[in-house]
């Protein structure tokens, strides 16, 4: 991408940029790399919850009073235009991840600014790499540049020249770096100038323009720095600072402010008054809410209440009403209004707490959008009620777990909500994908821990060394913390234990009584939690400028996610019970081999001096092989990290080291493939990544992931779930293909690959709740993929045989042969393509225009061994095919599976033959009109009449007890009485029909009932079809004799009818 850059743009920024494009590696001689298509034919899927997370950015369109625009703090930007009844992702396929900045051009609402890196630096903050612009809506973006600018606070469009725009850029949060200050554009964003710079520790946070007189510009400058143990917030070079020029020159303002220490400060200026200018500053014993009345010369401290600046460094924000003067809005962990000038405020109930972000209409104070903790909600009367939360897939996850349930449950920690349990797939029979949802013990911070394969005993982690130990089933629910001592507010070298923010909990894959917490010591429980031993020194540098209370210089602020010197991830080794690996916040790696009586540091070699160890990944392939995942990004360190020991710890290799992945990517996730040893996924900062040949060459995995933190990774099987710090959960269905790509197969001319076992069980929604904004489901049925390494030079087909070859599917890729309603059309061009077999064998004919109250899918098909068959460039290739019985239904045998099959089998059979026939009978009714017109042209009609009226007699009344033939919509089978092919349908789908609500779907052996019927209506269609043999035999080769003797044309007998 080329980038203008005007001559007086600091020369170290496009030095930086120009490294960290230098550093981004391309494919590496001599590794294994994959055809980029295949990868993008895997199929992903998000799998909720829809359950807002952080968002600490809002706008909205004055002249589009229902639409409005949210930046989230990893998951991108999304837009309402519904007033926040749905939303939808406008950033996805350009960039995403943490935003800090929105903001649509006041005299052009097609103009959308962007500023990457949320401002309200949280422990686990993301850093942005730069701003956008849209000039049509967001549905296309370029990128302005100042890519190492960090964290933008706030993008300020002119009032009226959508071209100029200032840009409040606070710089790269975790080390100092000197492209914090104001910038300007005059042209867009193409080129962006710096206006007003203190020093390479001072950013800007907030900015706004006087909207009747643009050219004044007030900024608010923080010195804000964030390391893993402390938050810096607040220095004499803070304060409040403004032009009166747009720009060339700046005026750092006093009068009445505080002095000295300054820390975070919130802007605001009245539409209805711009000489009124309010600021929440964060300062002691002076902080409060500030006004001026007089443009900034002059102030007097309005409000000096704690609720209204508590939390400084992530709150401070304050909006003036646009059209009355003496009404301010603050936010912080509440909305509070006042509408005495600020003297008093009143709380707003807000959906979801810890507010940073509002916006109000100008034409219209009623309409108003908040930014908080859960989201963005929308509001069309002046705060009195809001849109829901529940709607926006952007949660900041932590670690993620799975049990072996089926289908199997996600258990993961959402920021600033609860723990959450979510299944794979969604029942069929829920009445809400919702109500699927379910508690999991502990809080936000997690993590969740489990016995995989009974998770009657939940294990939630919370801040301060909290465990909520529940018991799924009697619901008890008990605090286990190794020794409960309020970590709130203390400083960490004041604790007996220091537990993480997010300390590590892992149930003994060996024995589920035992479990273990990271402190700075193992902690090990052998009876569930309530007694604890340390079972190893401090393993972590015990750093005593590391345990001092967190803040300052002004607020201290100590919550649990800057206390440090912590062990930060745990591994048990999958084969020995007795061997635990430790990995801490500050570099260290540490290995016990005999139940933790010795330690062993083996810490890999180029581990960053302080990096957090992310995650110890034990090998379920070689006994000796781990992996240890590293970051160091909150110390300014964007490297990724990742090694490989083949020797226990002995040695390591470096996976990360110039491979594939990014230079500025930093890893925060790992996981090892459970079959195929040479195939490895790493999550970054900014993406998926995945290597084929054991971490010597990694490439981006594309499909449909967004940029998003990847926070965690677990390989289940033949999927692979990911936890994301901003986007939700997702899930990769059907890691088979992955496992073969490595090889010849993208050089071959087509390929198919060794699908994975099918469950015959049904996956689905409500389909009677169709509504936007619910979890992806997975396929229903077998997955098939198939690869073509150039495009079709002729028909492509795929066939499923069932273990008595016997074709059960035809798939092809020819045109007339898939319209004919047994088949579908396949894809013929050049990559990785996915197939679903529904796992039914062919459905009985439908007849058009027919209305059918009953199930008319395909015969299910028994659990079994099945043969997939592709053709393709002059390739076959055959692969087999294994449909496994749903593991829930244990009691229902092959036998009982042959018996359905052979039921329903018969049943379909019997309702095909019988709109065959119909479809037959409907004919000869067209012919014998058509017979009766060219009777009538030779004045012969009289001679036929007899035998076309008593036929036509005899065919209606045959008809219409076949079908109900009054029946013409969709609710007319309620006022009329259905017939034979209605109730051949109804009982079609009591034998072989989908899990539904309404019948309870099909599986096993059928009732004794259902097969009774069958006898019944197998009778009642034996007479039918005798009688229309016998119009085939006998009443049509007479009407045809009389045709003939008045040389006139046959109707055509219908072939094979006489057949049952």
């Amino acid at each position: 991408m080329r980038l203008s850059f005007a001559s007086w743009l600091l020369a170290p920024l496009l030095a930086v940029s120009l490294a960290l494009e230098a550093q981004r590696p391309g494919p590496v001689a001599g590794r294994e790399t994959i055809d980029s298509t295949a990868l993008a034919g895997m199929a992903t899927r998000m799998v909720g919850p829809f359950r807002g997370g952080r968002s600490t950015a809002v706008t909205g369109i004055p002249s589009a009073p229902h639409s409005f625009v949210m930046g989230t703090t990893g998951g991108g930007v999304w837009r309402t235009d519904d007033a926040g009844q749905t939303w939808q992702n406008i950033s996805d396929g350009t960039f995403g991840g943490s935003i800090g900045a929105v903001e649509v051009a006041p005299s052009d609402p097609n103009v959308i600014y962007v500023g990457e890196g949320s401002v309200d630096i949280r422990g686990n903050t993301s850093m942005g790499r730069g701003a956008w612009r849209s000039t049509d809506g967001g549905r296309s973006w370029t990128r302005l540049g100042l890519p190492t600018a960090g964290q933008i606070g706030r993008i300020r469009a002119h009032p009226a020249d959508p071209d100029r725009a200032f840009a409040a850029v606070l710089g790269r949060p975790f080390g100092k770096n000197p492209d914090r200050g104001v910038y300007r554009t005059t042209d867009g964003g193409t080129t962006w100038r710096k206006v007003l710079y203190l020093n390479d520790s001072t950013g800007a946070v907030d900015l706004v323009i006087n909207p009747r007189n643009p050219r004044i510009v007030y900024a608010a400058m923080w010195r804000a720095e964030r390391k893993p143990w402390t938050l810096i917030s607040g220095s004499s070079e803070g304060g409040i600072w403004r032009s009166t020029d747009g720009g060339e020159s700046w005026t750092k303002l006093g009068g009445g402010l505080p002095t000295g220490v300054v820390g975070k400060i919130g802007l605001t200026v009245s539409a209805a008054n711009p000489d009124r200018v309010w600021a929440i500053i964060e300062a002691e014993p002076a902080g409060g809410l500030y006004r001026s009345d007089d443009g900034g010369t002059t102030w007097t401290r309005a409000n000096a209440e704690n609720k209204l600046r508590q939390r400084a460094w992530y709150y401070t924000h304050v909006r003036a009403d646009p059209q009355e003067e003496h009404v301010v809005y603050v936010l912080n962990t509440s909305l509070w209004r006042s509408i005495d000038g600020g003297v008093s405020f009143t709380e707003i109930a807000v959906p979801h707490g810890d507010v940073h972000d509002l916006w109000i209409n100008p034409t219209d104070k009623r309409l108003m959008a908040v930014a908080n903790d859960g989201g963005a909600q929308v509001s069309l009367t002046r705060g009195a009620s809001w849109s829901t939360y529940w709607n926006q897939p952007t949660a900041e996850f932590y670690d993620v777990i799975t049990d072996r349930a089926f289908p199997y449950r996600i258990y993961t920690a959402q920021q600033d909500n609860t723990t959450i349990s979510v299944p794979a797939w969604s029942s069929p029979n829920a009445l809400h994908p919702f109500a699927d949802y379910r508690y999991a013990s502990g809080c936000e911070t997690g993590p969740v821990a489990l016995d995989p394969a009974n998770p009657r005993v939940i294990y939630g982690g919370c801040y301060g060394g909290a465990i909520n130990r529940w018991d799924t089933v009697t619901d008890e629910r008990r605090n286990v913390i190794a020794y409960p001592e309020l970590q709130l507010g203390q400083a960490a070298k004041d604790l007996r234990y220091r537990f993480q923010w997010v300390a590590p909990i892992l149930v003994s894959r060996h024995d589920p009584t035992v479990v273990y917490h990271g402190a700075q010591v193992v902690l090990r429980s052998r009876d569930g939690g309530l007694t604890w031993d340390a079972i190893s020194p401090d393993l972590t540098t015990n750093t005593p400028a590391h345990l001092e209370a967190s803040g300052g210089p002004i607020n201290n602020d100590i919550t649990g996610v800057e206390i440090f010197n912590t062990i930060f991830a745990l591994a048990e080794d999958r084969r020995d019970p007795r061997t635990l690996w430790a990995g801490t916040d500050d570099g260290r790696v540490h290995v016990t081999r005999d139940g933790g009586t010795t330690w062993t540091e083996v810490t890999p070699p180029g581990m960053p001096r302080f990096g957090t160890v992310e995650e110890i990944v034990v090998s379920s392939h070689a006994p000796n092989r781990v992996y240890v995942a590293a970051q160091a990004y909150r110390l300014d360190d964007f490297r990724p990290y990742l090694w490989r020991s083949d020797d226990g710890g002995r040695s390591w290799v470096r996976l990360t080291d110039n491979t594939g992945i990014p230079a500025d990517h930093p890893v925060r996730s790992f996981a090892e493939d459970p079959k195929v040893p040479t195939v490895l996924y790493a999550g970054t900062e900014y993406g998926l990544y995945v290597s084929f040949d054991g971490g010597r060459g990694w490439q981006r995995f594309p499909q449909r992931l967004p940029i998003t933190p990847i926070a965690d990774l677990e390989a289940r099987d033949d999927d692979l779930v990911l936890s994301t710090q901003g986007r939700s959960l997702w899930i990769i269905d059907d890691l088979s293909p992955l496992r073969e790509l490595p090889g010849a197969v993208t050089a071959s001319a087509a390929h198919l690959f060794t699908p994975a076992s099918a469950v015959r069980a049904q996956k689905g929604v409500d389909p009677f709740d169709p509504q936007p904004g619910l979890p992806d489901q997975p396929a229903n049925g077998a997955v098939l993929h198939y690869w073509l390494g150039q495009g079709a030079t002729g028909p492509v087909t795929l066939e499923i045989r069932d273990a008595l070859r016997r074709t059960v599917r035809l798939l092809t890729s020819d045109s007339v042969a898939s319209k004919q309603g047994r088949t579908m059309r396949l894809p013929v061009t050049r990559g990785l393509h996915r197939i679903t077999w529904d796992l039914t064998y062919p459905g009985p004919r439908t007849v058009e225009g027919q209305v059918t109250w009953g199930y008319m899918g395909g015969v299910k098909a028994p659990p079994g061994t099945y043969e997939a068959i592709l053709t393709a460039n002059g390739v076959t290739m055959r692969r087999t095919l294994t449909v496994l019985p749903d593991p829930r239904l244990p009691q229902i045998t092959a036998t009982d599976y042959a018996d359905q099959f052979r039921i329903a089998s018969a049943v379909r059979d019997s309702l095909d033959a019988l709109h065959r026939t119909l479809i037959e009978l409907r004919e000869v009714r067209a012919q014998m009109d058509g017979l009766q017109v060219a009777a009538r042209r030779i004045n012969a009609e009289g001679d036929l009449r007899p035998g076309i009226e008593a036929l036509a007699t005899k065919l209606q009344g045959l008809e219409s007890r076949f079908t109900q033939t009054k029946s013409r919509s969709g609710q007319d089978p309620i006022r009329f009485a259905g017939q034979l092919d209605n109730q051949w349908a109804e009982l079609y789908g009591n034998v072989t029909g989908p899990n539904g609500y309404i019948s309870g779907g099909a599986e096993g052996r059928p009732t004794a009932g259902a097969a009774a019927r069958l006898v019944e209506l197998s009778a009642r269609w034996e007479r039918l079809r005798l009688t229309w043999q016998e119009v085939v035999t006998k009443d049509l080769p007479a009407l045809n004799a009389t045709a003939q003797r008045l040389t006139l044309g046959p109707i055509a007998i219908p072939q094979g009818a006489v057949v049952p």
